[in-house]
């Protein structure tokens, strides 16, 4: 695990400065502070910070064939690289090192780019092949591993994270207004778009590439399939999945570093924890973060699953007071506008559990692969609820729920007011915008009132749920579900929950690794007939059916519970003082938003009229951000 950061002149006589490639990589030191590395050739840079798991002697970069043509730098890991380097090394290539990195290089002297879909891991990397006077960039299938670029007259730049490339003096510091418009519904700046004007996101499952004298391209190399369908019974998909899936956390259990598990006391990080206890011989330590308010905290669901295996068990309370603690360093490990309220305690809990661990497995892509949001049930079951006329779903409904006062002190996946206030925007927006309709933090009319001029007029016609509706349209998939599960691979997993882990536990120099997107099983999954995921109101009926036996009843009896956090109750309460200063006259906030708007909005929060929970912590983070 690693940050990488480069630079290709355009001008092949200007030599890259050493000094500025070195700066770079120093702002992502905290992605791998046991060593760094850079190789520099006439006008090409790379560089590394290492964070060592595997080969801790020999694994150190940039790594390289056998005559020194090709050279790369490496962040993520290759669960498979010891079946890929027993079939190079037949084939004649000579190996150096034990790492994962070196089997990138050999496979790309042997397959070309046609090794990408061979690799089955997490990664970001950068090949330079001297020969050819051709570099390859590219990021894995599912996005957990981050890439940003920035092509110029100067040529092109880039890095694991934002903050390596704004050290660059030729790149400017402009707001992309789009990437704010799309961030206040979605809570984050969905790709190849980022906060930053002339700075993109290499979006999951692509490659970027520059030929000696030409332009970068960007060219996707994976796209899920969801057909032809498995024909397949009910005993044969559950025998499968716990091959699959236990080979999967077998291979991901590879590691010269302690190594634990984030356990939340939910259904799919238990069943990873469960997986890793039957195949280590020593106790799993496990980490867990919960809240004083019980409707929010987990963390006796996740006691249940520790007790069970017998886990050296670690549990950690986050309160407000923490809230202000960890905000700025949130906003500055995530580099751009982030307002997932979840990234703050994971946060927290990243820092606790380095100091116990440097490797930790995750739950993330159980809901993505088998459909465990609710939105998945309720998108089908109230499609007749749309035919409906409009005075009815954006009149009589509306304005009747709109009397109700919607509770703060509950989750919002879990509050039947919240559930029915959502109606008139479920019935508003495209079926082909899941996310929107059930998850949005602010929706186009609400962004509309809320903008100054000109920046109204200029956004006015760009609906950020056309922006979901296009990767629904664009997925290889044929029903309702596995189109929405398909454009949710690609925006709300690759664009929030991916980034929020990486850059959470990366800011603490922890690997964070995700079982359910091992390539075999993302891939299997995707071809399962819809009732091995939805089955009636039951959704993930295959993981339950599968590994029910190995979980506590509580906990698979239990409704899905997201990773939700209080904010709403808290910003009414503990942080009302806090929030109303960075909420009120914030001059960065006044250039984008009217005033009134803002304060209007508080009010009503605070008032107890309307939960604006959501909409006000966009703004608070996005005014911290910016300051």
């Amino acid at each position: 695990m690693c940050g990488i950061c480069g630079i290709f002149h355009s001008n092949h006589k200007r030599p890259v400065d050493r000094g500025l490639l070195e700066r770079m990589n120093a702002r992502i030191v905290h992605r791998g502070p046991d060593s760094d590395g850079f190789f520099v050739a006439a006008n090409v840079g790379m560089a590394m910070r290492r964070l060592a798991i595997i080969d801790l002697s020999g694994g150190s970069q940039p790594i390289f064939n056998e005559d020194r043509s090709i050279a790369i730098v490496f962040n993520g890991e290759i669960y498979n690289y010891r079946e890929l380097r027993a079939e190079l090394e037949i084939s004649g290539h000579r190996f150096a090192t034990d790492s994962d990195t070196e089997t990138i290089v050999h496979a790309y002297e042997q397959w070309g780019d046609a090794m990408l879909p061979r690799l089955n891991g997490m990664f970001a990397f950068s090949i330079w092949d001297a020969r050819r006077r051709r570099l390859l960039i590219s990021r894995d299938r599912m996005g957990e591993k981050p890439l940003y670029w920035h092509h110029s007259a100067e040529g092109l730049v880039w890095g694991s994270e934002a903050k390596a490339l704004l050290t660059v003096p030729w790149i400017e510091r402009r707001i992309n207004p789009l990437a704010l418009h799309h961030y206040l519904t979605l809570q984050y700046t969905p790709d190849p778009l980022t906060i930053y004007e002339g700075i993109a996101q290499l979006p999951a499952a692509h490659k970027l590439v520059v030929e000696d004298g030409g332009s970068p391209r960007v060219e996707p190399w994976w796209c899920l399939e969801f057909d032809p369908k498995l024909r397949i019974s009910d005993a044969e998909a559950i025998e499968q999945a716990r091959v699959l899936l236990s080979a999967a956390v077998e291979r991901q259990l590879v590691a010269e570093v302690p190594l634990g598990a984030f356990l939340s006391g939910g259904i799919d990080s238990s069943i990873i924890v469960a997986l890793m206890a039957e195949r280590k011989a020593e106790a799993i330590r496990t980490f867990s973060i919960g809240f004083d308010e019980r409707h929010f905290s987990e963390t006796r669901y996740a006691r249940m699953v520790a007790e069970r295996y017998h886990t050296d068990h670690y549990e950690f309370i986050f309160r407000p007071g923490d809230l202000i603690r960890v905000i700025e360093g949130v906003a500055a490990s995530v580099d751009e506008p982030f307002a997932d309220p979840a990234a703050l305690p994971l946060y927290e809990l990243a820092r606790q559990t380095r100091n116990h661990v440097t490797v930790a497995l995750s739950g993330d892509g159980g809901d993505e692969t088998l459909a465990g949001y609710r939105r998945y049930v309720l998108d089908g079951w109230l499609r007749p609820y749309t035919a409906l006329p409009r005075w009815i779903t954006q009149g009589i409904v509306p304005a009747a729920v709109a009397l109700a006062p919607e509770p703060a002190w509950l989750p919002e996946d879990r509050n039947p007011i919240t559930g029915l206030k959502r109606l008139s925007q479920f019935s508003a927006v495209t079926h082909k915008a899941s996310l929107v309709r059930w998850g949005s933090y602010f929706t186009h009319a609400e962004k509309l009132v809320l903008y100054r001029e000109p920046l109204r007029e200029a956004l006015a016609m760009a609906d950020t749920a056309d922006w979901l509706a296009q990767a629904y349209d664009q997925s290889r998939a044929t029903s309702l579900l596995d189109s929405t599960l398909a454009a949710d691979h690609v925006t709300y997993l690759s664009g929030d929950l991916l980034p929020k882990t990486d850059r959470t536990t990366m800011a603490h120099s922890l690997e964070a690794r995700a079982p359910f997107l091992d390539r075999d099983w993302v891939e299997w999954t995707a071809r399962l007939p819809e009732r091995f995921k939805v089955r009636g109101r039951s959704t993930k009926w295959l993981l339950k059916a599968a590994f029910g036996d190995k979980l506590p009843p509580e906990i698979l009896a239990r409704g899905k519970q997201g990773f939700s956090v209080p904010t709403g109750s808290w910003l009414r309460h503990e942080l009302r003082d806090w929030a109303a200063e960075r909420l009120i006259a914030n001059r960065a906030l006044e250039s984008w938003f009217e005033p009134a708007a803002i304060k209007a909005l508080f009010d009503e929060h605070c008032d107890g009229r309307v939960n604006h929970g959501k909409k006000l912590w966009a703004l608070v983070m996005l005014g911290v951000w910016a300051q």
